[in-house]
């Protein structure tokens, strides 16, 4: 697995220049979306991102250790008994609920600091954040908390399906809350809010898949391919009409066949579900510089290609066949496996012999 941090960077760059002058983060929560937030995140830092978002504590923690000058939010929020470990951390959660605002602002005035956190209001979601009349309330008597908030921010539901009524419904509703938190910096935007417009950017925008390649917006392009998947023939063999292929003999040949079993499976992130049947052709991939169903059931550690119409003796055991790049996007492999590209970026496995390019201290 080859990951492109020039590209990520790049990618980063053109959102930015689109948000300002509103503020562009980065999302590298889940290991930067599966793509290794070690030398993810320094490569988005030396590009210019200053403020990045993660989902857990613990990938703050590690965050930290790389980046020690970042503003670091944790998404998931704050857990009982945890913000003595948040603030020797300096690390930021973001506040969902009137409990984490209480316990916070307690902390904060047993320390007499004012240490920042940002307040994640629910607009339509339902999923994280305040309630609309508990950030009502809350809005009346935030100056009079033991912290000043340093951000004030709610999550789109449905961005990436261009007209959808909640959305806004949700920027409008956002739109009021923020203006009732004056001095505090407004973000809504993620990755496909970013792409609406500048009413979405308030003064923080958000990216996560995009910055990695992938759709956000359906019938957007994406921006600049990040990961390229290239993965090994194990065997080439033959077999004649009539025969069944994998487990379950999902799919029975319709003519006499040579096939490419190559070595990636489910456990690598190939989802079974991107197998072929009788009934739908699955995933596809490249070899000898043409694309070339799966055939059968993908399994954990194997699946298996239908090379018949390559010339004969084109594919040879040692081969590589290349799953993503050369045209194919990580949307494209969702697409055949019934998923979306945030899902394929983040279950891709750890057997991988992985690859950085670019990213170098003048950032790309």
């Amino acid at each position: 697995m080859t990951i492109d941090l020039d590209a990520i960077a790049d990618n980063w760059r053109t959102l930015s220049a689109l948000a300002a002058p509103a503020e562009c983060a980065a999302v590298v929560k889940a290991d930067a979306y599966g793509l290794g937030i070690e030398p993810v995140a320094p490569a988005l830092w030396r590009a210019g991102a200053r403020t990045f978002f993660v989902a857990h504590f613990k990938e703050a923690v590690a965050l930290r250790a790389l980046l020690p000058d970042a503003v670091i939010y944790v998404l998931n929020g704050l857990l009982p008994d945890t913000a003595p470990d948040f603030a020797a951390a300096q690390v930021r959660p973001v506040l969902g609920s009137v409990a984490e605002v209480s316990e916070w602002s307690d902390f904060c005035r047993d320390r007499s600091a004012d240490i920042p956190a940002a307040i994640h209001v629910d607009t339509g979601m339902h999923r994280l954040g305040l309630s609309l009349e508990e950030a009502v309330q809350l809005s009346g008597t935030f100056r009079l908390l033991g912290f000043k908030p340093s951000l004030i921010m709610s999550h789109l539901a449905c961005a990436d399906l261009p007209g959808h009524v909640l959305t806004a419904r949700q920027r409008l509703v956002f739109a009021d809350v923020a203006r009732r938190f004056p001095g505090v910096p407004a973000s809504l935007a993620n990755s496909a809010g970013t792409l609406l417009g500048r009413d979405f950017r308030f003064d923080l925008v958000r990216p996560g898949i995009f910055l990695y390649g992938g759709v956000a917006i359906a019938g957007v392009p994406p921006l600049r391919p990040v990961v390229r998947l290239e993965v090994k023939v194990v065997q080439v063999s033959t077999a004649p009409a009539g025969e069944t292929v994998g487990y379950g003999a999902a799919e029975r040949l319709k003519r006499p066949s040579r096939l490419a079993t190559v070595s990636i499976g489910y456990a690598d992130g190939l989802f079974r579900a991107g197998g072929s049947s009788d009934a739908a052709k699955g995933v596809e991939a490249i070899l000898a510089g043409k694309r070339c169903h799966l055939v059968g059931r993908v399994s954990m550690d194997l699946a298996t290609l239908d090379i018949t119409d390559l010339p004969e003796g084109s594919v040879q055991r040692g081969d590589t066949a290349v799953f993503l790049g050369d045209g194919i996007s990580v949307d494209d492999l969702a697409v055949r496996s019934g998923t979306i590209g945030y899902e394929v970026l983040a279950s891709l496995g750890t057997r991988y012999a992985r690859r950085y390019v670019g990213g170098g201290s003048g950032g790309g």
